[in-house]
């Protein structure tokens, strides 16, 4: 499995931060030739079920996932939230921790992934593994400054 990990720290609230990081629909539109649909009702939390659909025509692939770990920032406590990913394609886990900045206002935030691709033998892994992993780092870290207007 591919493991990456992008941190940012910006001046929003931890609270604002939280907010923009579980709207669900936002995150395909910052994931070029994406749409994200939630296929639960509200509000968030565990169980929160959505899908990322990517690509084009039968170019394109889903990626639906579940919340399973939901505890919004609170004071002097970080949030996290951790989904799993259950797709024919990809599979793996996603998870986010906000947390206050350690130099006063604003926030820190680290989104670690691990990914495998299940269309992949796992005999292939060594080898798509670090690329799996920049790819990762540079696609989800521009979707990260999107959802936080870096």
């Amino acid at each position: 499995m591919s493991r990456f990990r992008v941190e940012r720290v910006v001046a929003l609230p931890p609270a604002e931060v939280w907010r923009r990081l579980t709207e669900w629909p936002a995150h395909g539109r910052q994931v070029p030739l994406t749409r994200t649909t939630v296929l639960t009702a509200g509000p968030n939390g565990v169980g929160t079920r959505f899908t990322a659909r990517t690509g084009v025509g039968r170019l394109a692939f889903h990626d639906p996932m579940e919340v399973v770990r939901f505890e919004p920032p609170a004071a002097g406590r970080a949030g996290v939230c951790r989904l799993e990913k259950y797709g024919r394609v990809v599979r793996g886990w996603a998870a986010f921790e906000v947390t206050a900045a350690a130099t006063g206002a604003g926030s820190r935030v680290v989104w670690t992934e691990e990914l495998r691709l299940g269309v992949l033998p796992a005999a292939l892994d060594p080898v798509f593994d670090p690329v799996l992993a920049a790819a990762g780092r540079i696609v989800f870290g521009r979707a990260l400054d999107g959802l936080l207007g870096n």
